[in-house]
C-alpha cells in the first residue's frame, strides 16, 4: 500500500509516496530526469516488504511538488538541502539514500554536504558530480553524449522542442534509449501527465541550467564517507563507463555492480536484480 503525503520544507511543498513499516529503517528514493516518484514503482513495494520505511518524493520542480521560478532555486546545494530537511521532517537523524540519474547526483552531494544524514548510499547510473564535471572537460566522448546539457541552457527553445507533438521527444528520450518493453504505453502516459503540469517542464530543465550557472559550493573534502554501492548499466547511451572509475576517487568505501545488458534505465529493465542488490546492501550494518 502506497500512501501519498506532503512535506513542507522551508516554504516548499514536496509530494511523497510512502510505504513500509513506520519504524523501519528510512530509505529515500530520488528520481532523475525526466521521471517522478513513479519511476521507482518496481522498487517501492519490495523495499517496504523487506522492512524499510520508503519515501519516494517528487523532487522540486517535478509532478505534484512545488516549482520555484528561478534557475538558482535548482542548484545542487539546494537540492541536497531538500533531502536533508526531508529526513528531518520524518523525525529521523539519518537515512539510506538511493538515487538514479539526477537523483543520483543529489544523493552523492547530500552525502558530501550532509554527511551525518546519510547512513548508506546507493547510486544507479550517475557519477559523482565532480567526476562528471571533470569528464566533461577532459573527455570529448562524454561531452558529445552530454550535448543536451548545453542545448538546455537556451531560453524557451528546449521547452518548445520537448513539448512538441505531444512530448514525442520526451518519449523517445526514454523509450528510445531503454531496452525494448521497459516502458509500456500506460507508463509513458503517466510520465506525460506529469510533464503537462503547469511550469513542470521549465522547472525540470532548470535543473540543467542551474548545474552550469550555479555550480555547487566548494567543500573541503568532496569524498563520500558513507558505504556506497554503484549500480551501472553498461549500455547507457548518456554516461560512459569511464565515469565509474572517476567517481570511485570520491568514494573510498564503495563497491560496483556492473549490469552488462542494462541501459541507463536499469531499475526498469532488471528490477529483480536491482532490488536484490539494493535490499542486500541497504540492510547491511556498518562494521
Amino acid at each position: 500500500m502506497i500512501e501519498h503525503t506532503t512535506a513542507e520544507i522551508d516554504g516548499l511543498r514536496l509530494h511523497l509516496a510512502e510505504a513500509g513499516p513506520a519504524e523501519g529503517p528510512l530509505v529515500v528514493l530520488l528520481h532523475g530526469f525526466p521521471e517522478l516518484w513513479y519511476g521507482w514503482r518496481h522498487q517501492i513495494q519490495p523495499l517496504a516488504e523487506a522492512g524499510f520505511r520508503v519515501l519516494a518524493p517528487d523532487q522540486r520542480g517535478y509532478n505534484e511538488s512545488d516549482k520555484p521560478r528561478r534557475v538558482r532555486d535548482y542548484r545542487l546545494d539546494r537540492l541536497a538541502d531538500d533531502v536533508a530537511a526531508l529526513i528531518e521532517t520524518r523525525g529521523r537523524a539519518s537515512a539510506r539514500l538511493v538515487g538514479h540519474d539526477w537523483g543520483g547526483a543529489v544523493a552523492w552531494w547530500t552525502a558530501v554536504r550532509h554527511r551525518d544524514r546519510v547512513e548508506r548510499l546507493a547510486v544507479l547510473n550517475c557519477p559523482h558530480p565532480l567526476a562528471m564535471r571533470r569528464e566533461l572537460v577532459r573527455n570529448r566522448a562524454q561531452l558529445r553524449k552530454s550535448w543536451y546539457m548545453l542545448f538546455f541552457q537556451l531560453p524557451w527553445l528546449p521547452e518548445w522542442w520537448y513539448r512538441r507533438r505531444d512530448f514525442d521527444v520526451g518519449v523517445r528520450s526514454v523509450r528510445g534509449t531503454a531496452r525494448r518493453g521497459a516502458f509500456d504505453d500506460e507508463e509513458m502516459e503517466r510520465y506525460k501527465e506529469a510533464w503537462r503540469k503547469p511550469r513542470a517542464l521549465r522547472s525540470m530543465i532548470h535543473w540543467y541550467r542551474a548545474s552550469l550557472r550555479h555550480p555547487p559550493a566548494r567543500v573541503r573534502d568532496p569524498a563520500v564517507s558513507a558505504p556506497t554501492l554503484l549500480l551501472w548499466g553498461l549500455k547507457d547511451r548518456f554516461l560512459g563507463p569511464e565515469l565509474i572509475d572517476s567517481s570511485l576517487r570520491y568514494a573510498p568505501d564503495a563497491r560496483v555492480e556492473r549490469l552488462p545488458e542494462a541501459t541507463h534505465w536499469l531499475q526498469h529493465e532488471e528490477p529483480e536484480r536491482v532490488n536484490e542488490k539494493l535490499i542486500g546492501f541497504l540492510a547491511e550494518q556498518r562494521a
